[in-house]
């Protein structure tokens, strides 16, 4: 069986090395993106199975990705962010989020966020779930 392949999304390129020691394992990385216009390029050009993605990214927000690939798009996008809040959280899966996990939890939950979306269910990363 083929690996799942994860396109990694964040401004923060520190943020982008640790989750890619994360991932890197289990999964395989085919790239990553800085902002959200290469966001939606990479995800059109590398069509990757999960994006795991940034909140806040310049140009073009993780959100305002998100919502512009939903229409047509099969990969399931994983939010992994800073923002604990419920709005975020509310926004994040009315643009098409599969999963939202805070970046504080990146080492326990992203793993299981992603298995969770690929299975059609969604996730939430259980410090924002009980906030």
């Amino acid at each position: 069986m083929s690996r799942i392949r994860v396109l990694l999304a964040d401004d923060n390129e520190m943020i982008l090395a640790h989750v890619r020691t994360v991932l890197g394992p289990e999964f395989e990385i085919v790239g990553t993106a800085s902002n959200g216009i290469e966001v939606v390029a990479e995800v059109n050009r590398l069509k990757p199975d999960v994006l795991v993605v940034d909140l806040s990214m310049p140009i073009l927000n993780g959100l305002e990705a998100v919502a512009r690939l939903r229409p047509y798009s099969t990969t399931k996008s994983v939010f992994l962010t800073v923002h604990e809040g419920q709005d975020f959280l509310a926004a994040a899966f009315a643009a098409g989020a599969s999963a939202y996990v805070a970046k504080a939890d990146v080492n326990t939950d992203l793993i299981p966020a992603i298995m969770q979306a690929l299975e059609g269910g969604k996730f939430v990363s259980q410090s924002i779930a009980s906030s």
